[in-house]
């Protein structure tokens, strides 16, 4: 297998919000597609809804996100044995940061990145895309900034730092 940016294989990241159908999947999505070689993209929930908004659904498409990637899941299906080790694992919702997480395979570390959810807002489909196309901006910027941290950076003890300052600059 050839190396990639130094790493013999990609850094497993799992993004996780409570319902798994905003946020998350745009994490997951954008990871996905910007991540190339050096990462695989997961999202879960800790409550899935069971479907994915049709606004996330839409954006992930429009970056060539595969459409049979865009679901929503459990995160028990990452905390089983046999389910991919995670590397990182990122909370982008504030009710999953707080919530008891189950004891993930391999001791991930892990950061939390809280996005407003743009599944609350109010008014026609145009305001509603508008606030999904804000929060996707915003995931974008910290997961462009991931995706650009040097190798380095991944090292255990400079990680923690590094997700907090993509986190804190955006």
């Amino acid at each position: 297998m050839a190396e990639a940016a130094g790493r013999a294989q990609a850094r497993n990241v799992l993004f996780l919000c409570t319902h798994n159908s905003a946020r998350s999947v745009l994490a997951e999505s954008l990871l996905g597609v910007l991540g190339h070689d050096r990462f695989r993209a997961f999202s879960a929930g800790s409550h899935p809804s069971g479907r994915v908004n049709p606004f996330a659904v839409e954006l992930a498409r429009s970056i060539g996100y595969p459409a049979e990637c865009i679901r929503s899941k459990s995160w028990d299906e990452f905390a089983v044995p046999g389910a991919p080790v995670m590397d990182l694992i990122i909370t982008v919702c504030d009710d999953a940061a707080g919530e008891a997480c189950p004891v993930w395979p391999g001791h991930p570390a892990t950061a939390h990145w809280g996005f407003p959810d743009p599944s609350r807002a109010e008014g026609g489909d145009d305001a509603k895309r508008a606030a999904f196309h804000r929060v996707f901006g915003d995931i974008r910027r910290r997961i462009e900034a991931l995706v650009d941290l040097p190798e380095d950076e991944f090292a255990p003890e400079k990680l923690r730092a590094a997700l907090a300052r993509i986190h804190a600059a955006s």
